[in-house]
């Protein structure tokens, strides 16, 4: 093999391919060919996975490498000096991946400015981890098709000496790498330079760098076709499709096409049915050779043999056919071009690598078939703007571009191709082209503005060049254009030593001679204080107060504090506020300059509550009470509601009993929630007819009721719990978010005792009666009803009518698993027919591919997932890996991880790490060893995550980890201190207490007490600092070990040390957590004891022990220790956003629906609205959106809502709101509602942007009314920002 690549000195590698071009809406095979019946045992046959070419793979496996982060050598001793400065890197890696993720999820490719940017950065940095070099080099080969071959190559070489400088260490990972971009890059190599440069640099090649250097070889130099097979047969290499690809291609290149086509016969010999990728091949070959009888004769094969070739896959004939002279033929493939879905950013990435060749004119016709998928809602086309852009870029000649210009112009395709072409000619400083097409739009009456000139100025001015400057000056000269006041401050000017200069200089110009005489002489930094605010940039004026106090000095402020004094009114009497943030700066500015009194500070405090007595001293006080003969209302309740929360019905029931007359309908409520719970259903019915006897007009609440019904129910008694139902809407009963959690679980808790019928029922009923809205949640009980019964037809028609009805298919995917297991055809063609027509194709045919990975049906779901158009769906793929781990079902992950690999814009290493995970949980590290293997032969890169998650698997179980494991700072540490020692350092305290607190920063705290028994060992009387201690209160908290942190507690206060704020809040939240009231009371005295002011909210000890209190299931006391704070006299409205985050958090339904109905109570009867506030913007925080609204709509009226708007004082962020209105306006095509917010806005002195204005004029136009003001020129497509930005560079 030695000989042979020896023979080879330079060999040049051309890609199958150009762009990996995604997939389409076409629908895929039909059921018959996917479905044969019920599972039945036997060997599964599969299609080979797609490989088009190593440089198509922008979007789909290259998208994977780029949504990760991997590195290959051996841990190295890295020195302490350098590791903060890695971990630094690692954070500043994420951002550039992030960057570059993004860049090719929308657009397929990454731009040479971003990459560029990137790798300075981490040059900047000083030391370039493998990660990074990875990542850089992978970017240099088809993600750039704006830039040519060679210059990727060359930038290729340039990064990989620059980062081995820099002392990054090169793996066989950056061969591959290096490898995969020659071939992308067409670049010419010799294969046994390059295993010789392996070998120099002791990296042995692995099995998938030797796998492509076979295929390359083999590409072209062919013997004879058995030796092949059998030296990679002994080699043990797979003989995939990407081998006989490379064949086909072989034998093109020697111009042998019968042994090439003959290489289909040989595939289906060896039991391989040909792919895409080899019938590419092939149409490539013939391309290459201008044959167009072939190229028609192959794709009848192909289509013959049920090989879907994509647009993807013309588009790489179509490059082939330009590339090679053969322009003549280009028509006939264009028309078989089918306007997929995605078809835009790959006819976009075909385009550029057309114009980067010099094929301006075949990407211009690629351009023309694009029109038709955009957006019919698109008042303002910008059809070709990167088309124009890429040319500028290639210097195209100028008359190239005027005709494109003209043709989109008129084709109505672009409402300014000149003009956006002049903007990109200016933002790459092409002075030539830049006043050529100045001159064409002069010709067409266009206006030539200052501004224009300014990008072309810009380096002259940096460059200190007056000769440049003054060469763009006289240029401005002939286009009639003089100088205003900016372009001369800015870019003119500054090159110039001094005013006299400057105006010697500038003599040929008349009006600059005028500005320049009356430009100011004063000193830079003399202080002029004044008053200029426009409406535009309120933002401004608050940073340019703020500077220009903070620019003084102590004595310079008090000389100018009148001066401010001034100023500070003028802008109070135009309305104009400061921002919260730059307020306090300014006010701290202030202050520190001793004129406090320019600004005013209030300051609130709070008052502690003591919390409620438990039932024993309730009873008393009852018993104390009734002595007395005083009312018994309030203490009643509280003890029934104690009573109860200890399940104790007996009890309850005899003070009721005995205390008849004092009952009040609370307590009623809570006797009757506690016998249903107790399933005492005939108790709860007759303490509801005493309770309607006693007072009629009493109206139970929503949660009792729905007890009510559900124990009804459960014992066989729906008929009297539809008329329960029925009585909740007579009685106007108004249900939240948690009730309809609550008759989830009613209709769930139906399914097993009363079958689908008394399920549909209620589920009727309660939709009936607009109880409650329909949600799949609700309809799914239903559906399982059915299913536990076994009858699938009655599982379809119920989830049909769920969506011909409400919209909703719940439980979708146990149908469909459900009859793929039976085998019934009939009704599963029937389903999926439903669902495609409902929800569309691709969420048909992903519920398809799930159901039949499910079942085992694997060559089925292939056919499904390799459906062209089909893209990736992170949700749907995340929601049934979690799924297949839950359920421990390896090979049925294993099989989508492998389905998976070429579908567009799917995250490989994501996928990947749930492999991992259930690795993990198996202890198997034996698959995960092979997953690794996989990823790199599939050149997936990892994240830091995934990479962790395999070395752990494999360390646990005593195996050599083959990679840098991304590195930890404190353990290297701690590494470091042992040697230290063992080596006889003297180190000294602070060392000892610094690692231990950077130890306890990430939560290391075995290692921590490590480190501090070692230093009490070296050094007798050690102690840990304040911040130590706090520290490690804190760590021991958030471990949950809130017992130990509270010891911790008191032996610092003991040794007389003060903890911090954060340390008190830190410890008093994990008792909380932990249910632990005494403790929360025991650390509050602590506190207080302390003759210290730490300045504690005393909501943090009472949030806290209302979720202690909710935490041991006494939701009761949590509610009227709450109440109790809100409804004292002295009551400031403190928040408990704390609480209800954390119950929403814990989707604690039952404390939820409490403190929900107290804080409508305390609004609706107290008029204290913070609670309800509080509640509403939690809500919105977790995103229950639609709960929020509910509780607008149940506890507030428009009063009370605009009491709300007023606890956000002075809000100067108007015209952002009204933008936003006037969006939706224009989005409902509501023009009357439009004219009103505009009429609001004139009389409020706001003025509209253009946007807006932009918005109201279409809304004009569509109802033929005239526009009655100057309508902007703007656009509201989704290429906004190429229009704004064109507008503001041109006018």
């Amino acid at each position: 093999m030695a000989a042979l690549l020896r023979s080879a000195r330079l060999l040049k590698f051309s890609p199958s391919g150009v762009l990996q071009i995604t997939g389409t809406k076409r629908v895929g095979p039909s059921l018959s060919r996917l479905y044969s019946g019920a599972i039945h045992s036997g060997t599964r046959t599969g299609v080979c996975s797609r490989q088009i070419s190593p440089a198509s793979q922008n979007v789909s496996r290259y998208h994977a490498a780029l949504g990760c982060v991997r590195s290959y050598t051996v841990a190295t001793q890295e020195k302490e000096a350098n590791m903060a400065v890695r971990s630094k890197q690692a954070q500043q890696f994420d951002w550039a991946l992030a960057k570059l993720d993004s860049s090719v999820r929308r657009t397929g490719r990454i731009t040479k400015t971003l990459l560029l940017r990137i790798f300075h950065d981490i040059c900047r940095a000083g030391y370039p981890s493998s990660n990074q070099a990875l990542l850089l080099l992978r970017s240099c080969g088809s993600l750039l098709p704006e830039i040519r071959l060679e210059e990727r190559t060359k930038l290729a070489h340039h990064m990989w000496e620059k980062l081995q400088q820099l002392g990054a260490q090169y793996d066989v990972s950056h061969y591959n790498a290096l490898l995969k971009v020659y071939l992308q890059n067409q670049f010419k190599f010799s294969p046994t330079d390059f295993l010789a440069k392996m070998e120099s640099a002791n990296v042995q090649p692995n099995r998938v760098i030797m796998m492509s250097l076979y295929v390359l070889y083999f590409t072209f130099l062919l013997f004879f076709l058995s030796t092949i097979l059998g030296f990679m047969k002994s080699k043990d290499l797979p003989i995939t499709e990407a081998v006989f690809s490379s064949l086909v291609t072989g034998h093109a290149r020697r111009g042998d096409m019968e042994n090439a086509k003959n290489i289909l016969s040989v595939m289906r010999g060896a039991g391989m049915e040909p792919g895409p990728e080899t019938y590419v091949s092939l149409l490539t070959a013939y391309a290459e050779k201008g044959d167009m009888d072939g190229l028609k004769k192959t794709l009848e094969t192909a289509e013959s043999a049920d090989c879907s070739l994509m647009d993807r896959d013309i588009m790489q004939v179509i490059f082939t056919l330009a590339k090679s002279g053969h322009e003549q033929y280009l028509p006939e493939m264009i028309e078989r071009l089918r306007l997929e879905r995605n078809y835009i950013p790959d006819a976009m990435n075909l385009c550029l690598s057309l114009i980067t060749q010099g094929l301006e004119d075949t990407a211009f016709q690629v351009l023309k078939t694009m029109p038709a998928l955009q957006s019919e809602n698109s008042d303002s086309p910008q059809m070709g703007s990167f088309f124009l852009r890429h040319c500028v870029n290639m210097d195209t000649a100028i008359e190239k571009i005027t005709s494109y210009c003209k043709e989109l112009k008129e084709s109505d395709l672009h409402t300014s191709p000149l003009i956006f072409t002049l903007s990109c000619a200016l933002d790459a400083k092409k002075t030539d082209m830049s006043l050529k097409l100045m001159k064409i739009l002069k010709e067409q009456d266009f206006p030539i503005r200052p501004h224009y000139f300014w990008p072309l100025l810009t380096q002259h001015v940096k460059d200190n060049n007056v000769s440049g400057v003054l060469e763009v000056v006289k240029s401005m000269q002939q286009f009639d254009v003089s100088p205003d006041v900016d372009t001369l401050n800015k870019y003119i000017l500054p090159v110039f030593s001094d005013l006299e200069a400057a105006q010697q200089a500038l003599e040929v110009i008349q009006n600059a001679l005028c500005v320049c005489k009356f430009i100011p002489q004063t000193k830079p930094h003399s202080l002029c204080v004044g008053v200029c605010v426009f409406p535009f940039c309120l933002e401004a004026v608050s940073f340019f107060l703020y500077n220009l106090i903070d620019s003084m000095s102590a004595a310079e402020a008090q000389a100018q504090k009148d001066k401010l004094r001034k100023y500070f009114n003028q802008l109070q009497t135009q309305n104009i506020f400061i921002s919260v943030n730059i307020y306090r700066g300014i006010r701290n500015l202030l202050e520190s300059y001793h004129i406090p009194e320019l600004s005013k500070v209030h300051s609130l405090t709070a008052k502690s509550f003591s919390p409620n007595s438990k039932v024993l001293a309730l009873e008393r006080r009852l018993a104390e009470l009734k002595a007395e003969n005083k009312p018994l209302d309030f203490v009643l309740k509280q003890t029934i509601q104690a009573v109860c929360a200890e399940e104790n019905l007996q009890r309850a029931l005899e003070l009721k009993q005995q205390h008849e007359e004092e009952m009040t309908a609370g307590c009623y409520a809570t006797l009757i929630n506690l016998c249903c719970r107790q399933d005492n259903v005939e108790e709860a019915l007759n303490l509801k007819t005493e309770l309607s006897r006693k007072d009629s007009s009493v109206v139970l609440d929503a949660g009792k009721y729905i007890m009510l019904v559900k124990t009804l129910s459960l014992n066989g008694r729906v008929d009297e719990a539809v008329e329960m139902l029925k009585e909740m809407k007579e009685k106007e009963v108004v249900l939240n978010d948690s009730h309809v959690g609550m008759l989830f679980h009613l209709l769930n808790s139906v399914v097993i005792k009363g079958g689908p019928s008394a399920v549909q029922q209620l589920q009727d009923t309660i939709f009936a009666l607009g109880l409650a809205k329909p949600s799949a949640n609700l309809c799914s009980p239903l559906i399982t009803a059915y299913l536990n019964s076994e009858d699938l037809s009655g599982a379809v028609d119920a989830v049909q009518e769920c969506q011909r009805l409400y919209k909703y298919l719940p439980r979708l995917h146990d149908i469909l698993v459900g009859l793929v297991e039976k085998g019934d055809t009939d009704l599963l063609q029937k389903a999926i027919d439903f669902v495609s027509q409902e929800r569309g194709e691709m969420t048909m045919l992903y519920d398809l591919f799930f159901a039949f990975l499910q079942t085992g049906r694997y060559r089925e779901a292939r056919k499904i997932i390799e459906t062209p158009g089909l893209r990736a769906k992170p949700g749907r793929l995340q929601w049934f890996a979690e799924k297949c781990i839950f359920a421990n079902q390896m090979e049925t992950l294993e099989q989508m991880v492998d389905m998976t690999a070429k579908l567009f814009e799917c995250d490989r290493d994501e996928l990947y790490s749930y492999i991992l995970r259930l690795c993990k949980e198996t202890n198997d590290w034996k698959k995960a060893e092979a997953v690794w293997m996989k990823m790199q032969e599939e050149n997936v890169i990892p994240r830091e995550r995934t990479l962790r998650l395999l070395a752990s698997i494999l360390r646990s179980n005593g195996q050599e980890v083959p990679f840098e494991e991304p590195e930890v700072k404190s353990p290297s540490a701690y590494g470091m201190l042992k040697d230290a020692h063992e080596k006889g350092v003297a180190v000294s305290a602070g060392t000892y207490d610094h690692l231990i607190r950077s130890l306890l920063a990430e939560g290391s705290i075995d290692a921590a007490m490590a480190v501090k028994d070692i230093a009490a060992s070296h050094m007798p009387g050690f102690r840990l600092s304040n911040n130590a201690n706090s520290l490690l209160i804190i760590t021991l908290s958030k471990k949950d070990e809130a017992k130990d942190a509270l010891e911790n507690l008191k032996s610092m206060l003991q040794a007389q040390n003060v903890p911090s704020k954060l340390t008190i809040i830190r410890l008093v939240q994990a008792l909380g957590r932990k249910g632990d009231v005494a403790a929360i009371n025991e650390v509050q005295s602590l506190v207080a004891g302390l003759g210290t002011n730490l300045n504690l909210s005393n909501m943090l000890f009472i949030n806290n022990t209302a979720l202690a209190h909710i935490k041991s299931g006494d939701v009761d006391s949590a509610v009227e220790l709450l109440k109790d704070v809100y409804t004292s006299p002295d009551s400031k409205s403190p928040s408990m956003s704390f609480v209800f985050r954390r119950i929403i958090e814990e989707a604690n339904d039952t404390a939820l629906d409490k403190l929900s109905a107290m804080a409508e109570q305390l609004a609706n009867h107290f008029a204290f609205y913070r609670p309800v506030l509080d509640l509403f913007l939690q809500l919105l925080d977790n995103d229950k959106v639609e709960d929020a609204k509910l509780l607008l709509a149940v506890s507030m009226s428009v009063g009370k809502i605009n009491t709300l708007t007023s606890l956000i004082p002075n809000f100067a962020g108007k015209d952002v709101l009204y933008s936003y209105q006037m969006k939706c306006h224009c989005l409902d095509k509501d023009l009357s509602a439009a004219k009103a917010l505009h009429e609001q806005m004139q009389k409020e002195g706001i003025v509209a942007d253009e946007l807006s204005l932009k918005r109201l004029a279409v809304l004009y136009r569509n109802a033929g009314e005239p526009v009655p003001f100057i309508e902007p020129q703007v656009s509201l497509t989704h290429k906004r920002f190429d229009s704004t930005d064109e507008q503001k560079t041109l006018h």
